[in-house]
């Protein structure tokens, strides 16, 4: 047996104990690289999911009780199982999801990172004493775990997405209960057997998988479940925060993104190409922080786009296993028709193909990296996410001009410019309506900086130290007669 198959899990993970769906249902996991079917998950639904979160109530007095270094002994030990693993779970996660073992690896190592660094920030998670208007009072504010935490995953980042939201749970001393996407189960129900490898007790980690409109519906019902966070699209994300209204939970929403790419005709060309490449085709597209538009000044523009299709032309495309592959499979051939379709939009529209614009000789969901030239605002992916490895150039005159064009979007997640020009940056930094920007980078993710949008992108941060108090109370206490 190969390494990762021990630790792909065909069931659930509920109150300490491994189960499958009280049907007996399953759902198919495929490989999108190949279409093989690899294995079975539990179709679970209401039922198990209010199991699940009675188990987490319960574990909840014990872990929010440990003492702090208990709970941070934990977490480190967390992060050892995850990258003395790191091999194996990397492995898995490209079986199932399709991207490049390089990148699935990157991906298991920043998970631990995530674990390291809320382990650390729990024990900064201060509380003050505020001076008292009057004297014989004191003011204290103290900080609370918020209680059972609900949590669903997309299948993207099937294992770090889980990292950024587990961590900081757990950290605090809140219980979980999480779903991770259908298309890429393993990799979530893999944090549930290391949680109980390194001995977190029973109910404080439970991960289901099934029916998103049932377990959901479950988390978002019971008061108990005192936060939900999720990471997905805007419109599910709409209809959480309006199911989270009858019982005033916490929510924090990771939603969609239309990255704009910046290139002014001062950037350091080479290093512009270099960071879109990195942007835009890290998992073939399918990030909520790619580069979705391209915008070049037009002194730049033709230089650009060469650099931009030689460099595209390079990619390797294959199954994420194979040594050198860039760019793997989509996770469906839904994903493909999308690409299609704003690709047909825009050629009906004017823009001309400098590289790709089909479907690869490989089949299945595998799709050319693609260059477009001539990109205009009234194309669809100028408003709508691609989710794909399509590049679309726009071609801008004025600073002025690429910050509305930026900036005209419902989305406020990520962008990027590259420029030399230090006041430049800053007027980005002031003018331009997205919670992260990256200048002179085209990989900006860190845990040491939060993560989260503006706009329709989101509420809340992951990561740095703002990514704890999601999971935080803020309580005042009122002493007198002192």
């Amino acid at each position: 047996m190969a390494d990762w198959q021990g630790w792909m899990r065909q069931a659930n993970y509920v109150a300490g104990e491994w189960i499958g769906a009280d049907s007996g249902q399953t759902i198919d996991v495929t490989n999108p690289a190949t279409g093989e079917v690899i294995g079975t998950v539990p179709a679970c639904g209401e039922a198990e999911t209010m199991r699940a979160i009675d188990a987490a109530a319960a574990a909840f007095p014990e872990l929010a009780g440990m003492g702090l270094m208990a709970r941070v002994g934990l977490l480190w030990k967390l992060h050892d199982a995850l990258m003395d693993n790191q091999a194996a779970l990397a492995e898995l996660l490209t079986v199932e999801m399709g991207k490049p073992l390089t990148e699935a690896m990157g991906e298991i190592a920043i998970g631990a990172q995530y674990v390291r660094w809320f382990a650390e920030e729990a024990r900064r998670a201060k509380g003050e004493i505020v001076p008292a208007g009057v004297n014989g009072r004191r003011i204290l504010v103290t900080k609370h775990p918020v209680g059972v935490v609900g949590m669903i995953t997309p299948w993207n980042f099937p294992s770090s997405m889980l990292a950024r939201k587990v961590a900081p749970a757990l950290a605090v001393g809140c219980t979980v209960v999480a779903k991770p996407a259908t298309a890429t189960p393993y990799s979530g129900l893999a944090w549930a057997a290391l949680a109980e490898e390194v001995g977190y007790p029973a109910g404080a980690v439970n991960v289901l998988t099934g029916s998103a409109r049932a377990i959901a519906g479950a988390m978002m019902a019971r008061d108990e479940v005192r936060k939900v966070t999720f990471t997905g699209s805007t419109e599910v994300g709409k209809e959480l925060i309006r199911q989270s209204a009858d019982t005033v939970k916490k929510v924090s929403m990771e939603l969609g993104g239309n990255a704009p790419f910046i290139v002014f005709d001062d950037a350091d060309l080479d290093a512009a190409a270099e960071g879109a490449i990195v942007s835009k085709y890290r998992n073939s597209g399918q990030t909520c922080v790619c580069a979705n538009r391209m915008y070049v000044q037009a002194g730049v523009y033709d230089a650009f786009v060469e650099k931009l299709v030689e460099k595209t032309r390079a990619l390797k495309v294959g199954d994420g296993r194979e040594a050198g592959v860039a760019q793997g499979p989509l996770i469906d051939k839904d994903a493909v028709a999308k690409v299609e379709e704003l690709l047909d939009d825009a050629k009906a529209k004017g823009a001309q193909v400098a590289l790709g614009g089909s479907r690869h000789q490989l089949g299945g969901s595998f799709f050319q990296p693609t260059v477009v030239t001539g990109a205009t605002q009234d194309m669809a992916f100028a408003t709508e996410e691609i989710f794909g490895p399509l590049a679309p150039v726009f071609r801008f005159e004025t600073e002025e001009e690429a910050i509305e064009m930026a900036n005209a979007t419902r989305f406020g997640l990520a962008s990027y410019a590259y420029t030399s020009d230090l006041g430049r940056a800053f007027r980005l930094n002031e003018k331009l309506q997205y919670g992260m920007i990256g200048i002179n980078s085209g990989l900006i993710t860190t845990v040491e900086a939060p993560f989260g949008g503006v706009k329709e992108s989101g509420l809340g941060k992951e990561g740095g130290s703002q990514g704890l108090e999601d999971y935080l109370d803020t309580k005042y206490v009122c002493i007198d007669g002192i």
